[in-house]
């Protein structure tokens, strides 16, 4: 291959990401190269199938387009899978005209840096924010424009909400910036990585490479619980690194007072800079998720498809991601884009059926958890053992199950709604940085 093939094909790669979105650049062409030029052929190497197919059906002729326009003596383009398997190479090389539809979904982590450990294609860009993101979001954000502004910034919420996305977004965008180390983690691998050390004798290599970093990104901290020696060693790293100004990133499954078997001076320095909380998407942050992360995909649903999703799926990201691979690998195989039965067909097994359950199954569970009567609840009476229960109530009969505001007051005693409105707002900022609530309310959560 020589020199001007492969500045061809950087040529050819700026000129493809001015005329398409940074998501889908990162997805589709940051692990492509082109492997040579023969009798007017350049051929590209791609990851996967799934990857050429949808260069191919999508961006082929505007490539080749370019290509001619930056290379009189360009014929054709043909693509080569490149798969590395036991660290044997194996290239299969397929006509671009005439390839076949595959079933293998997109490889997105296959860029992860081995340095730092983090994923470019976990950027601010592509991160949906919401009301159950917001303030987390504000904060990551704050901190690459100010570091340790806020040391540390903890971020908790439960599993497949977004915080490894949020977290190396933000060591991404400091990394590009230039100029400081970065480097994630998870407190699995930091835990084999320090009792190695101590095994090996090689205690002081471990403190001083973790003590190198500018910014340190540990995630799923929830896992140190019970880990003594670890935690020992964490908790002079935290102090080295926050009085030298280097900023320091946690996140969990739990507020930090809420970790069992974590030390009090770890909980104390986790909660020493700004603790926040990503909860469950509502309706209208899960249609964005699902539209985003279609796009990223390469693939544009019917808003009737979209809006079925939105409201059949209410737990977390990850499941709605789930849902929507199988609606594209459907779709590819079946060379077609899916209606709503096909995708009504698709999901209906591949989804945990709900529980059925009443307003007022929902209130006398609230109620026992409480250890208040159940028709309290519904008096109007303004003793706070009663109105906290009743305001957690309205917010879940809203948040969970979708009932409207009206028909929640209506259960609830005949009470306006904008008083429902008023409780269901009250619960949802006092979740932003009450972790006794945020506790009370995920183990109701698990009761229905």
């Amino acid at each position: 291959m020589t020199t001007d093939t492969k500045q061809l094909w950087i040529n050819t790669l700026n000129e493809v990401e001015l005329n398409i979105s940074k998501a889908n650049f990162t997805t589709w062409f940051k692990n492509t190269s082109v492997v040579k030029e023969e009798g007017g052929i350049v051929y590209i190497s791609v990851p996967n199938e799934f990857v050429k197919d949808w260069i191919i059906n999508k961006y082929h002729k505007f490539i080749l387009k370019t290509l001619r326009n930056l290379s009189d003596s360009v014929r054709g383009l043909e693509y080569i899978i490149s798969r590395d398997e036991k660290g044997i190479k194996n290239i299969q090389i397929v006509l671009g005209a005439n390839a076949g539809p595959s079933n293998e979904l997109p490889l997105k982590d296959l860029y992860i840096n081995k340095e730092d450990n983090l994923n470019p294609r976990y950027v601010f860009d592509s991160f949906v924010v919401g009301s159950f993101n917001e303030l987390a979001y504000a904060a990551a954000k704050a901190i690459v424009e100010k570091p340790v502004l806020y040391n540390p910034l903890f971020i908790y919420g439960g599993t497949g909400l977004g915080k490894t996305h949020l977290i190396q977004a933000v060591g991404n965008e400091v990394k590009n910036k230039g100029g400081k180390k970065v480097h994630y983690i998870t407190s699995e691998k930091f835990t084999v990585d320090c009792v190695t050390a101590i095994q090996s004798g090689r205690a002081n290599f471990f403190k001083e490479k973790y003590r190198k970093y500018d910014v340190l990104i540990i995630d799923d901290v929830q896992f140190f619980s019970g880990k003594e020696r670890t935690q020992e060693e964490l908790f002079h790293l935290f102090n080295e690194l926050y009085n030298n100004n280097k900023q320091i990133i946690f996140s969990s499954d739990k507020h930090p007072s809420y970790i069992p078997n974590l030390e009090d001076r770890l909980k104390s320095r986790f909660s020493a800079g700004m603790t926040v909380d990503v909860s469950l998407p509502e309706y209208e942050s899960r249609l964005a998720i699902i539209k985003t992360k279609a796009l990223e995909s390469g693939f544009v649903l019917p808003l009737e498809v979209v809006e079925y999703v939105a409201s059949l799926v209410q737990g977390n990201i990850r499941e709605l991601e789930g849902i929507l691979n199988s609606i594209i690998c459907q779709s590819q195989l079946k060379g077609k884009e899916l209606g709503l039965s096909d995708v009504k067909a698709l999901i209906k097994n591949n989804i945990k059926p709900k529980k059925s359950i009443s307003a007022k199954e929902v209130i006398k569970i609230i109620a026992d958890f409480y250890s208040v009567e159940e028709g309290s609840i519904y008096e109007k009476t303004r003793r706070k053992d009663i109105v906290k229960p009743r305001q957690i109530a309205m917010y879940l009969l809203r948040e969970d199950f979708g009932i409207s505001f009206p028909s929640i007051g209506q259960k609830m005693g005949g009470r306006d709604h904008t008083t429902v409105i008023h409780s269901c707002e009250k619960i949802k900022n006092e979740l932003k940085n009450d972790g006794v609530l945020f506790q009370e309310i995920e183990q109701i959560r698990s009761i229905f």
